[in-house]
């Protein structure tokens, strides 16, 4: 009898075996940029994400691994990212609520009141922060309120540049640390940390960095005359308030929100709950928005309450105000508009563990790693790889992802907390995107603004500030968690240290 054929022992791949998944990734994301512009996040860059990651399946085939091995890895990825898709979900069912019940509709009013041309610079970037804080969308944010300040900018006579600096400044403060940002949701599932211990953790690099555009659009906006005839938007104004009651009352569900984050409460089972309290609100505080958007007149109004709460989760609201702009706004939401976001997810994260599990990344971050002998040079690899990555790959899910999942292991090793990581990619990955001209981040913010992306990276203050703010901290060793003794991956317990490693 024949003997039992022994396995094949795996080979360890060669620096050309982990640069071609990447070398591929990077044209392949390109290429979809430069097909398909801004409509590349709507699948073609999905699936040059799939593609990479059968290149990848197959050297990691060619060197040996079963493919029971890439099965394993690929659900042990995917099962780190479970509760990011469920939160994603619930975010998507809370803006389609919020918008439905007056929440956000009632946010923009009191927004686009506070506009005055002798201080546009500073409200514009306060307007547009609390507006993406409250949607948690730099893109949504740009593309709608942006749009109107922009507006506003050529009649007062402002400069273009200045505005959209100002404009994308406040739209990353949202994007980055809102809880309804599906990156910031991100950022913090793949590092293991707790969503609300992410945002507090951001807190360090946002406020500081935020105080700082702050300061510098009120310098650059301090030389305007300050006669300017006042610009007030009736139209915007008149059609919000044709469609929805406009009260302080509609901000409940956002306080209810902050009370339950300020509580603990886990960050899918809060968002729900503001999410269905919007929608029960909506029911008898905008009865006319209600009623437009299930069109059904001869539905009863109970029944036509429960499916119109039921569809703007699922959905998200449709507004007819009869103003193009304002419809755009305030037209958003439902779980459904978040699955080519989770479709990329899945792409990324697939691709990220592949390449990391069977020995890929670590072949060319070694190299890296020896060198960042301090806390402070482990930090600038951190971030001079995320912004690398928003260079070559033209993403910043791609610009989150690889980092964390080259760095996550050395960060454990050195006894540094998994939020310090977290916080370092956010930081790097999420907000300098839109600095980058052939991201799709950029390149968004150039064609929904007007202002090409290398005329207003100056003035995006915000966005350079953040990163570099991060690698102060990682220099001096100011609000580093350090993991105690013996902690997991994803400590509970931490200490804060005020001086260097």
């Amino acid at each position: 009898m024949a003997e039992a054929s022994t396995p094949r022992q795996a080979k360890p791949p060669s620096y050309l075996d982990a640069a071609i998944p990447l070398i591929v990734l990077v044209l392949l994301v390109g290429a979809s940029v430069a097909l398909f512009g801004l409509a590349a996040v709507d699948g073609p860059m999905q699936v040059a994400m799939i593609l990479a990651t059968m290149v990848a399946v197959a050297i990691i085939l060619k060197n040996g691994h079963a493919w029971e091995e890439i099965a394993q890895s690929g659900q042990k990825g995917l099962a780190t990212v479970v509760g990011a898709i469920f939160i994603l979900l619930a975010v998507g069912a809370l803006i389609g609520t919020w918008n439905m019940s007056g929440t956000i509709p009632t946010l923009v009013y009191y927004g686009i009141k506070l506009i005055s041309p002798s201080v546009f610079l500073p409200v514009a970037f306060v307007v547009c922060a609390a507006i993406s804080l409250s949607i948690g969308s730099s893109w949504t944010t740009a593309g709608t309120v942006g749009v109107g300040l922009m507006g506003l900018a050529q009649m007062l006579g402002i400069s273009p540049a200045l505005t959209a600096g100002a404009v994308i400044s406040g739209a990353y403060v949202g994007d980055k640390i809102s809880p309804l940002s599906e990156t910031t949701v991100l950022a913090a599932q793949l590092n293991g940390v707790e969503l609300f211990r992410h945002i507090r953790t951001q807190a360090w690099t946002t406020i500081p960095a935020g105080l700082v555009a702050l300061l510098a659009f009120v310098l650059l906006g301090a030389g305007r005359p300050g006669a300017l005839p006042a610009v007030v938007t009736h139209a915007e104004l008149q059609h919000i308030e044709g469609l929805f009651r406009i009260t302080p009352w509609n901000l409940l569900p956002l306080l209810l929100l902050l009370g339950m984050s300020v509580r603990k409460v886990p960050a899918v089972l809060a968002i729900m709950s503001a999410a269905l309290l919007a929608g029960v609100m909506a029911t008898f505080m905008q009865p006319q928005a209600v009623a437009q958007f299930v069109a059904e007149p001869g539905t009863a109004a109970p029944v036509a309450a429960i499916k119109g709460v039921w569809l703007a989760m699922a959905n998200g609201f449709h507004a007819d105000t009869g103003m193009a702009q304002v419809d755009a706004l305030l037209s958003r939401g439902g779980m459904d508009s978040m699955l080519l976001t989770i479709w990329l997810i899945i792409g990324a994260v697939t691709f990220g563990i592949l390449v990391d599990d069977f020995g890929l990344l670590a072949k060319l971050v070694a190299p890296v790693l020896h060198r960042a002998r301090s806390m402070g040079r482990l930090f600038a690899s951190v971030v001079g790889t995320a912004l690398g990555l928003n260079l070559a790959a033209g993403d910043q899910y791609i610009a989150l992802l690889l980092p964390t999942r080259l760095y996550r292991d050395e960060f454990a090793r050195r006894g540094l907390a998994p939020e310090n990581l977290s916080r370092a990619v956010g930081d790097a990955g999420i907000v300098t995107s839109a600095l980058v001209p052939w991201n799709s981040c950029g390149a968004y913010m150039s064609v929904v603004l007007g202002v090409p992306t290398i005329a207003y990276l100056p003035y995006a203050v915000f966005n350079y500030v953040a990163p570099l703010l991060t690698l102060l901290l990682g220099i001096t060793g100011w609000r580093i968690v350090r993991l105690h003794a013996g902690a997991a991956a994803a400590p509970q317990a931490e200490e804060h240290l005020d001086g260097q490693e």
